[in-house]
Formats: C-alpha cells, sequence, structure tokens
C-alpha cells in the first residue's frame, strides 16, 4: 500500500515482528515488563519510580567497543527504552558514497556479527537503568533499526479532533487511526524539534531540583 520512503513503510519496518527477538536481552527482544525498577507512575511526564538515566550516553560511549561506530552513537531515553544509534564506516569499494543496497548490507553484517556483544550490553544496561535497549545503525542516508518497542498509549479525543485522524484514514495516509494518531505525533516532532528540545531541558532541570529538595 504504501512505497519504501512513506513513513509508515518505515514505522511498520521498525515495530512489525519485533516483539520476539533476543536483541534487548530478555526473554524476547525487550523481555518481559521489568524486574519491579518500577512502581505506580503518577502523571505526566514525572518519573521518580524510574532510575535515572541522564548519564545513559556517556555509560554507553565507554561501554561500546570502539571499533563499532565512526564517531560517538545517538542516544536517546524515554520512559521504557534507550535508543542507541549509530554510524558505520563506508564500505571501502564504494567509497565515493555506499549505495543503498551495499550500506544496507553492510548495515546487516553488523547486526549479525555483534549480536551477541549487543544482548549482554543491554542487558547491562536493563539492570543499570530498568529500561529496555533498542538498537540501530546507519550509513548516510540509509538508516536501519533493529528492534524497537510499540508501547501502545490510551487517549479519549473528541469529535473534531476524531475527524482529523478519519480525514487521514479515509485519506489513504494511514490504515487506521492508531496510525494516524502516530502519523501526527511524529509530524509535531519533526516540526517542533527546538521547542520540544526546550522543553526536555527544562524538565531535566526540574528533576534536577526535586532531587536536591527535603525529604519527606
Amino acid at each position: 500500500m504504501y512505497g519504501a520512503d512513506h513513513p509508515f513503510a518505515e514505522r511498520r519496518f521498525r515495530h512489525g515482528g519485533m516483539r520476539g527477538g533476543p536483541e534487548h536481552g530478555g526473554r524476547g527482544e525487550h523481555g518481559g515488563r521489568g524486574r519491579g525498577e518500577r512502581g505506580p507512575r503518577g502523571g505526566g511526564w514525572q518519573q521518580a519510580d524510574l532510575p535515572s538515566a541522564e548519564d545513559a550516553p556517556e555509560w554507553l560511549a565507554g561501554r561500546l567497543p570502539d571499533d563499532w561506530f565512526t564517531g560517538t552513537p545517538r542516544v536517546t531515553v524515554d520512559r521504557e527504552e534507550i535508543v542507541v544509534v549509530g554510524e558505520l564506516p563506508v564500505p571501502e569499494d564504494d567509497a565515493g558514497g555506499a549505495s543503498t543496497a551495499a550500506a544496507q548490507g553492510r548495515i546487516g553484517r553488523f547486526r549479525e556479527d555483534t549480536r551477541d556483544a549487543r544482548v549482554r550490553i543491554a542487558q547491562e544496561a536493563e539492570q543499570r537503568y530498568g529500561r529496555k535497549v533498542a538498537w540501530g545503525a546507519g550509513i548516510g542516508d540509509t538508516q536501519v533499526m533493529f528492534s524497537h518497542l510499540a508501547v501502545p498509549v490510551m487517549t479519549r479525543l473528541r469529535h473534531d479532533e476524531r475527524r482529523v485522524l478519519d480525514t487521514l484514514v479515509d485519506a489513504g495516509v494511514a490504515r487506521s487511526r492508531s496510525d494516524a494518531l502516530a502519523w501526527c505525533v511524529k509530524l509535531v516532532g519533526e516540526h517542533a524539534d527546538d521547542w520540544l528540545a526546550e522543553l526536555r531541558e527544562a524538565m531535566a532541570e526540574v528533576d534536577k531540583l526535586r532531587r536536591r529538595g527535603p525529604a519527606d
């Protein structure tokens, strides 16, 4: 239904069939629901029930083998997951710029060659931070996610908001209201990066102040 460059084709590739593999170091790709690190979450963005993951990028930079990526991998963190995406070297016989096929082949080889090591690192990170680890790699414009959590999010929408989703479905942009909602979230993320980054920084400062406050 969608071409390879359509946002939903990419999203299905990332999430589809990703629930049972071993690469997160659990019983499947993501294992179970945790080891008791998480209690009731409360509301909003607060994460007081989770171990802090502020130093996850630094820890991973020190833990990952030096020859895996050409530079420091990109590490992002949310409540459920730590996502690690690194840049691989261009294939030697394609130094002028890796073709898509050559890049995908190199990324596939990296995935297989590093699987066992990535499982061990993911297990260590889960014990340290109480979150699963997802992996990805890229060469130039070719980016591939090896594994990724698909987390359901419940919400209530009013009539006008539902019409937005139904319009996307009726136009063939999305297959369902869930797909349409995911598309809207992705669109906002692409066009509000600076604002969202400032918001995350502000929330991080509030978290620091809360932790420095008096004990109950």
